[in-house]
């Protein structure tokens, strides 16, 4: 018998928003197993299970995934992290992968189950749903994602300037991650577009570090955290052809 990968979603950040399913896993004894971007790091979804009041068991384990856009380098580091999980599963543990938001969004767990998968097409591998950092978000900056027929995306600020207007054109609501890099060509966008007032950075939502910013122009020039995200309604986004789901007549 061999084990099971469970990539196991404990929310952005609130410990409130983990679910049934996942506490159960995390009380199953199974090893865990979470990221950090250097050895002996910080896991920002470790120290969620931490503040909901657990301890890791002994048998847990760091996985190593830096922060660089080298693929030669992080394929290197997958490798090393499927290997590590594969020696558990095929000794008959389960393994608990701890991951902050929802495991099947813009997630670490992803490149890991797809490598320990090619290393073992026979191993089984389960994907625990939970609260994303923009639904949290949404509600902690009691701003809605959607309303009526509304249209959302969801995309790194990574994609570029251009596309970010592109989308700002094409959707009610834009939600941008991984802001970081881009913030202030960002924010002079909005500036541009009249859409610094219908804009709201959320950062760590729902954890005891989380902080809303609706004047979003205050934070030009300033270094945020890389767990942040700006929401935007474009109320004055032109629909077209179609009004509240009908074509004109």
């Amino acid at each position: 018998m061999t084990g099971i990968l469970y990539g196991v979603s404990l929310g952005p950040g609130d410990p409130g928003l983990i679910t049934r399913k996942a506490w159960a896993l995390l009380h199953s004894g199974a090893d865990w197993s979470y990221p950090v971007r250097k050895k002996q790091g910080k896991s920002y979804a470790l120290n969620i299970a931490i503040e909901a009041g657990l301890l890791p068991p002994e048998n847990s384990m760091e996985l190593v995934f830096p922060m660089t856009h080298d693929r030669d380098i992080l394929v290197k580091y997958w490798l090393q992290a499927a290997q590590a999980v594969v020696s558990k599963l095929q000794a008959g543990r389960d393994v608990v992968f701890l991951v902050e938001g929802d495991a099947s969004s813009y997630s670490t767990f992803q490149h890991l189950a797809k490598t320990v998968a090619a290393l073992d097409a026979k191993l089984q591998i389960e994907t625990i749903a939970g609260v994303s950092s923009f639904n949290a978000a949404a509600a902690c900056a009691k701003m809605p994602l959607a309303d009526t027929d509304d249209t959302v995306a969801i995309i790194p600020a990574g994609y570029g300037i251009k596309m970010i207007e592109n989308m700002l054109n094409d959707f009610d609501t834009l939600v941008l991650l991984k802001i970081k890099p881009l913030l202030d060509d960002i924010l002079d966008l909005l500036e541009h577009k009249n859409l610094l007032n219908q804009s709201c950075f959320i950062e760590k939502a729902g954890s005891s570090e989380e902080r809303i910013v609706h004047d979003v122009l205050s934070l030009k020039g300033q270094k945020v955290n890389y767990l942040s995200l700006l929401m935007i309604h474009n109320s004055h986004r032109m629909r077209g052809e179609l009004i509240r789901g009908c074509r004109k007549k």
